[in-house]
């Protein structure tokens, strides 16, 4: 590539794609045995070309968590979705698992004891708190419906870009 193709963005993301293509990524599953020996096999969807991450949420007391004053439940929040799309909601919980720093955003997981499996973990992005696993916080955000981030993350449901307060940091 000459010097003159470098500042020009459409022919970086031309080169970049044709990269791509070349390197090899042909959206089928890895052979079996080709993992890294002494490393525990990662699996993800039928339907996924590259496996998910196998980190689960941590086991978390939520019991005793006290719906917030004029908020809802997460369960609610899952049984309200489509009245609920594109408007601001607010719920207490405990976080089950952080992940920080990713797209530029703090992901967490929120559980507050109510609904079922499917129901009752629900994802937050914000930019305003980083929780620990255990933190009892205060979320308010948009509800978000059938976002898809692509390789696989697919979200029903997702408050995005919400200001979190932790109320209690968990015991150490």
């Amino acid at each position: 590539m000459s010097k003159a193709n470098i500042g020009n963005p459409l022919a970086l993301t031309v080169a970049l794609t044709v990269a791509l293509a070349l390197a090899g990524c042909d959206k089928s599953p890895p052979a079996a045995g080709a993992a890294v020996p002494g490393t525990p096999p990662v699996t993800g969807p039928a339907t996924s070309p590259h496996p998910m991450p196998t980190t689960s949420t941590a086991p978390v007391d939520v019991s005793g968590v006290v719906k917030a004053e004029g908020g809802r439940t997460v369960a609610e929040v899952f049984a309200e979705k489509d009245q609920l799309a594109g408007k601001p909601v607010v719920f207490r919980g405990k976080v089950v698992k952080s992940n920080p720093g990713i797209l530029g955003k703090n992901w967490i997981h929120v559980r507050d004891g109510s609904g079922a499996e499917g129901s009752n973990d629900i994802t937050v992005t914000t930019v305003s708190a980083q929780p620990n696993v255990g933190d009892t916080v205060l979320v308010a955000g948009a509800v978000v419906r059938n976002k898809d981030y692509g390789m696989g993350y697919q979200y029903d449901v997702i408050i995005e870009d919400a200001d979190v307060k932790i109320e209690t940091p968990a015991a150490q």
